[in-house]
């Protein structure tokens, strides 16, 4: 990172010089705006601290010829306390934010960084190359996974993706695809727990005309239009004991049987799976078979909650805004100021990326500025809390566990009307499956959403 120190107090500027260094940060020094002007074109910055009152060209005509000169670097006005009136022109003429003397060094520091970081986001933003990555993260946690895919693409072998709802497995399976087969393999995917029973055999599967009352003719099974490339299973928990023994027999023989047929038929798919189920308790619970969960487990990728990668928030964030102010038709946004971007690394998200999707989108509604501000963002940290963290009867009190149900009973509801009874957005926003959320209707008795689709 670099600073452009523009004051006219010789003292103020080299000492600030100096206190920078210690965190990494270069800097240049100009005693007035004109001076300023002059390095501007030389070189370039990623920040500039700005005194307000100085000879020559003061800080509010040097913000001015900026903003003229298409300059778009972040700027901290210094003022006196006298002088603060000036100092919130500034902030309507361009500035960045603005600090009063006397200050605490270490303040303006955190300031920088805060902007600096708000600065990349709406650059991002504006840039058309940010939508060449398809897979965002640029945490130790996420370089790690994304060697990991690039290692998983020179094979055909067989992928276990795990994670909390909301993490992007379906992401990384599209991105294992993409390196493997690029545009040329056809690319399948089936959501197990969003499809009934009685019908994901025959997805899978296929069937023939007159297999079952209502076959009224012929269906390929997702296993043949996948052939020559992937076919993802997400949330593959929730697949029965009796579909795993036959999903087990097409992965052992490469063959497939549609309902009510005689014939078997090659395939050549490789298969991605995704749980945010411990598919090892349930191994060891007899819910999911032992060998299966061996053929499918051949390479594994666990991706961490978003809690656990805050330093991805700001460039996930960039890309959400950048794709949703397009889909919502708000083509002015930008990006974020620096505190409502801090308050976005703060949230802890049960819900992961699908949430702070959920969050910047609500933002982008209430925001009537080009930028997202602190009091635009709302949220709700203890969303899903309760249905991602269960508690264990073994380990709370009943009045404990009485009260954590009513809490997560509560929140359903809640999302319920804030989506007037659609099932689907409401589970995206609490991190849970569809078929999760009609349980937990039934389970509650909550009646009046029993009937609505």
């Amino acid at each position: 990172m670099k600073v452009l120190i523009v004051d006219d107090e010789i003292n103020i500027r080299t000492s600030l010089s100096q206190f920078f260094s210690v965190y990494d940060i270069d800097s240049e020094l100009a005693e007035n705006g004109l001076v300023a002007q002059r390095l501007l074109f030389s070189d370039s910055f990623d920040a500039m601290v700005v005194d307000l009152k100085m000879p020559g060209m003061d800080g509010l005509e040097l913000i001015k010829w900026m903003r003229e000169e298409g300059f778009d670097i972040p700027v901290i006005m210094v003022s006196a306390h006298g002088e603060i009136s000036d100092a919130v022109s500034a902030l309507k003429g361009g500035a960045a934010d603005y600090i009063v003397k006397p200050f605490n060094p270490e303040e303006l520091v955190n300031k920088i960084q805060k902007m600096v970081e708000a600065n990349k986001v709406k650059q991002l933003v504006e840039n058309p190359p940010f939508e060449n990555s398809s897979f965002i993260g640029q945490s130790a946690q996420m370089l790690d996974i994304k060697k990991t895919i690039a290692r998983c693409a020179k094979t055909r072998s067989n992928v276990l993706i795990t994670g909390e709802s909301g993490t992007g497995k379906g992401v990384v399976a599209k991105e294992i695809h993409r390196q493997s087969f690029g545009e040329d393999g056809p690319f399948q995917s089936i959501n197990i727990g969003g499809v009934p029973a009685s019908l994901i055999e025959s997805e899978l599967f296929g069937h023939e005309k007159g297999a079952f009352t209502g076959a009224v003719s012929r269906k390929l099974g997702l296993f043949e239009v996948a052939n020559g490339g992937t076919l993802f299973l997400d949330e593959l928990g929730d697949l029965p004991l009796d579909l795993q023994v036959k999903l087990l027999t097409v992965i052992n023989d490469k063959q497939v049987q549609r309902l009510g047929d005689t014939q078997k038929r090659d395939i050549n798919v490789r298969i991605i799976a995704a749980t945010n189920k411990n598919l090892e308790k349930m191994v060891n619970e007899g819910t999911f078979r032992e060998d299966l969960y061996f053929r499918l487990n051949v390479l594994r990728i666990k991706l961490p909650p978003l809690r656990e990668r805050k330093d991805d928030i700001p460039l996930l964030a960039a890309g959400i805004l950048k794709r949703l102010k397009r889909e919502m038709g708000n083509e002015m946004l930008s990006g974020f100021t620096p505190n409502a971007l801090e308050k976005l690394k703060n949230g802890q998200y049960y819900g992961n990326v699908r949430e702070l999707e959920n969050v910047i989108e609500r933002a982008i509604l209430f925001c009537d500025d080009t930028l997202i501000h602190e009091d635009d963002i709302t949220i709700e940290d203890n969303v899903g809390m309760a249905i991602s963290q269960p508690s264990s009867p073994t380990s709370k009190s009943s009045i404990e566990v009485k009260s954590l149900k009513e809490v997560e009973k509560e929140k359903i509801i809640e999302s319920l009307h804030r989506w007037a009874g659609n099932k689907t957005k409401a589970s995206k926003e609490l991190g849970i499956s569809r078929r999760t959320l009609l349980n937990k209707i039934s389970e509650y008795d909550i009646d009046e959403y029993k009937k609505v689709k």
